[in-house]
């Protein structure tokens, strides 16, 4: 648990039993708010956390995801069940798979294959009355003078929104502007990486969205992956130059290995993505055994899939 200031609070979740993995936002205002819910295998470090700040489950009114993918919301419909109270928010274009699930769990079953229960299950649906769909620049107040801004930022995900709070002047971007590693902020400070996992990874939206992100001037950026960093000019420009790095990387890939099927395609793309990378890092004087590179390394792994899928007219 990490007090953020502003009355905002972030709760670890431990995504795949990672710490600093993925995060759960609590905002204590008149309305208490909470922005991410992970996956349900999370679930009972969401509880926790709640209790430690002593919230009851009645008290909850309003819980939001940046999107649907299931590392984000896939604990959404255990959470709604406990929150007779609550509303959730999400995206207009994610707002019937939260209702009906069927569909977003074929997708990462695509991905995830045999891991898919270990990571993700079960996966409930919401009712469709406690379910409420944003539109762009909407903005829900929360307190007195406070107010939550609703902004849509496609890239990672076409169904991807962020949320500007307007008394922190904190932005929750979601995936949207990349992975925020805190276990590195000791020895090389701010260090991100963009995400682009399938199947909706947009070069020029990522960076239309960057764009959007930066005109509210956030002083800080809060991650679903994982913390908030007040470093927001070299998270703009990391953005920018890994995206370059990785979009012209896929390209040779693609080129070299045209023939081959797109799992081995994906697979040499996430080797040489990672090898850059750790290769960066070392240069930094990260020591190959540091933990972070198990993280990386399967951030890379379904980063990978994403640009073949978005780059390879064969995928």
């Amino acid at each position: 648990m990490q007090d953020l200031g502003f009355n905002t609070y972030l709760i670890d979740l431990y995504d795949l039993s990672f710490p600093e993995r993925t995060g759960c936002y609590v905002i204590l205002d008149e309305d208490i708010t909470i922005i991410e819910t992970s996956a349900t295998p999370s679930h009972e470090h969401l509880v926790a956390g709640l209790k430690e700040l002593q919230i009851s489950f009645d008290k909850i009114k309003n819980v939001i995801v940046t999107h649907i993918h299931l590392d984000h919301s896939g604990g959404a419909g255990v959470l709604m069940e406990k929150c007779p109270n609550a509303t959730l928010y999400v995206h207009p274009k994610g707002a019937r798979h939260l209702e009906d699930p069927t569909k977003l769990i074929a997708s990462a079953k695509q991905v995830y294959g045999e891991d898919f229960d270990r990571f993700f299950n079960p996966i409930l649906p919401i009712k469709s009355s406690q379910i409420y769909q944003v539109e762009d620049g909407e903005e829900l107040v929360i307190g007195n003078n406070r107010k939550l801004t609703f902004l849509f930022t496609p890239g990672h995900a076409n169904h991807h929104i962020s949320i500007f709070d307007s008394t922190s002047k904190f932005m929750y971007t979601g995936d949207t502007l990349g992975i925020y590693y805190p276990q590195l902020q000791q020895e090389i400070g701010t260090f991100i990486l963009p995400s682009t996992s399938p199947n909706q990874f947009s070069y020029e939206a990522t960076l239309n969205s960057s764009r959007k992100i930066q005109a509210f001037k956030p002083e800080a950026i809060c991650f679903g992956h994982y913390g908030l960093t007040r470093d927001t000019k070299f998270v703009y420009e990391s953005l920018k130059v890994y995206l370059d790095r990785f979009i012209d990387l896929t390209t040779s890939k693609i080129e070299e290995n045209k023939e081959k099927p797109f799992y081995e395609k994906s697979k040499i793309l996430s080797d040489s993505l990672f090898k850059e990378v750790k290769q960066d890092l070392q240069n930094k004087n990260i020591n190959e055994s540091h933990p972070v590179f198990q993280i990386i390394k399967l951030d890379l792994e379904v980063s990978a899939m994403g640009l073949v899928l978005a780059m390879d007219g064969n995928a």
